[in-house]
């Protein structure tokens, strides 16, 4: 792999763009190494990392992950998507796809549920304005 690999993904309204070089397997999200995440949301980041590094042994380039809107959670897991596609993409390998999909299908394929829209006169989306027959 000579060329940069631009791969994206997204959650509820966080999207997150990662850009794939030759390097020696440097994970970095907003400019910050994974590493100093909290347990949770370092080890969400870890699991398509591990997987890779199951499959194909070494992983021998550096991923740098820039993730924008929403809230932390939501940029955890998108930069998760994006991660994982990068992966996919820059080792062209079939078997570490199937390995994610078999593993957890949200690892490349985007949850595509927003929240509902308000409706008109209401306060939330479902919630109907209370009556009182008397």
């Amino acid at each position: 792999m000579n060329t940069k690999i631009i791969t994206s993904g997204k959650r509820k309204t966080s999207v997150a763009r990662a850009v794939t070089q030759e390097g020696n397997g440097k994970i970095t999200i907003n400019g910050k190494p994974y590493e100093i995440l909290q347990i949770f949301d370092r080890l969400k980041i870890e699991e398509p990392v591990r997987i890779a590094k199951n499959i194909l042994g070494k992983i021998n380039f550096d991923i740098k992950v820039n993730a924008r809107g929403g809230g932390e959670k939501g940029q955890i897991e998108s930069s998760r998507i994006a991660i994982s596609r990068a992966l996919v993409a820059a080792t062209g390998s079939k078997e570490l796809e199937k390995a994610f999909l078999d593993y957890d299908r949200t690892l490349l394929v985007a949850d595509v549920r927003r929240k509902e829209a308000y409706k008109p006169g209401d306060s939330k989306a479902r919630r109907k304005r209370q009556t009182s027959y008397r």
